[in-house]
């Protein structure tokens, strides 16, 4: 029997897919292709390779441990960190990494300074506007082109781009946030880049990528949840030309037969009502697949698209497998959580909106113990 318990399948055909779309779209601008937290759950360093492979000329991460990854498996593209980094040290291996750092306060630019004469080295830096996101960068147009300033003229440090990050790109009803935003960065980056035309000025993700390409894309956009082909809108990916990358499975390891008033699972949450058989699955919260799913998703099973009952636990879940005896055969099959069987399909944002959440949180919430591979749409998964 060759399936596993919890399996994560990437088809790498569908991320080349997708970032060719975005390419398209961009016109020109570079694609920055964003594989922090572990490429939304999808892997890293196979899916920056991919990206990278398919024209995407920069890379985005949040953190110093996520670029060393990448440097370290030998990937090869210009990494951006765009977390927080408050101290030197994290400057210096940004600088040893010759990733490139956010920045938005004075002072930071003393310590990339200090840093950069520490190692012989430079630190390439963006300034960071905040222009409505109200979480990292400067909401004062004067500081943010001071730290420019201070930039330019500090020893050992780079100027290298301008950026700002929407807030309400993937809500088109966001009564003209998104055009105050892009309004106010307009204004503030065309002035910055007059005095510095060799800098990169970025601002889009996915949703504004998709949402208002010719305005927001400047020099290059940041696009994450596209890349894996995930909807920004959380609504339905194929709508935009975009192919979920993503399948997660497990198996049938049990079926039982299921009399009324026979029940199954923690909290006897699911009561059988009339005599069935159930099917349990060894995958569970553990795994990322969430608790709050409880008798609230569906699972495919030999192209058919079967309900989950009973609580979800850290290890199984079960699913009722209906009254016919033949479902005892089913013993050993494919069970699709994420992805399709058959002509029935089951998206991240179907998970997610059973649970009130967005697509994001779906792949990016499962756990270590799911097995990642990765294959192309054109060869059978490994």
């Amino acid at each position: 029997m060759n399936v596993a318990r919890a399996r994560a399948c990437v088809d790498r055909d569908a991320i080349a897919h997708n970032c060719a779309r975005l390419l398209d779209v961009l016109d020109g601008a570079a694609l920055c292709a964003v594989v922090k937290a572990d490429g939304y759950g999808h892997g890293a360093v196979e899916c920056a390779t991919t990206a990278v492979d398919a024209g995407a000329s920069w890379l985005a991460v949040a953190t110093i441990e996520e670029a060393s990854e990448l440097h370290d498996a030998g990937v090869e593209a210009p990494v951006l960190i765009m977390g927080a980094l408050s101290e030197r040290s994290e400057i210096e291996r940004a600088i040893e990494l010759q990733a490139d750092i956010v920045v938005w306060r004075e002072r930071s630019i003393v310590l990339a300074s200090e840093a950069a004469a520490l190692l012989s080295g430079v630190a390439r830096v963006h300034v960071k506007l905040d222009t409505g996101m109200g979480r990292l960068g400067t909401r004062d147009v004067a500081e943010a082109s001071r730290v420019v300033a201070a930039a330019e003229a500090a020893p050992g440090v780079r100027l290298a781009g301008v950026m700002t990050h929407f807030a309400t790109a993937d809500i088109p009803e966001d009564e003209g946030f998104f055009e105050h935003q892009l309004a106010a960065f307009t204004i503030w980056s065309g002035a910055v880049r007059a005095e510095h035309p060799d800098i990169l000025v970025h601002a889009a993700n996915s949703a504004a990528v998709l949402r208002e390409p010719r305005r927001a894309r400047f020099g290059m956009a940041r696009c994450g949840i596209a890349v894996y082909g995930l909807d920004p809108f959380n609504q339905d990916s194929l709508a935009h030309d975009l192919n979920p990358a993503l399948t997660l499975s497990s198996y049938v390891a049990e079926v039982k037969p299921c009399r009324a008033g026979e029940s199954t699972g923690y909290g006897r949450r699911y009561v059988a009502d009339h005599d069935t058989h159930l099917g349990v699955l060894p995958i569970g919260y553990g795994d990322g697949f969430r608790r709050a799913l409880s008798g609230a998703a569906d699972v495919l099973i030999a192209g058919s698209r079967l309900p989950l009952v009973g609580t979800v636990s850290m290890d199984n879940v079960a699913v009722d497998l209906g009254p016919d005896p033949a479902a005892l055969e089913l013993c050993g099959a494919e069970a699709v959580l994420i992805g399709s069987s058959g002509p029935e399909r089951i998206t991240a944002e179907e998970l997610a909106g059973r649970m009130n959440t967005i697509n994001y949180e779906i792949t990016c919430g499962l756990s270590a113990r799911v097995r990642r591979t990765y294959c192309s749409s054109s060869s059978p998964a490994p």
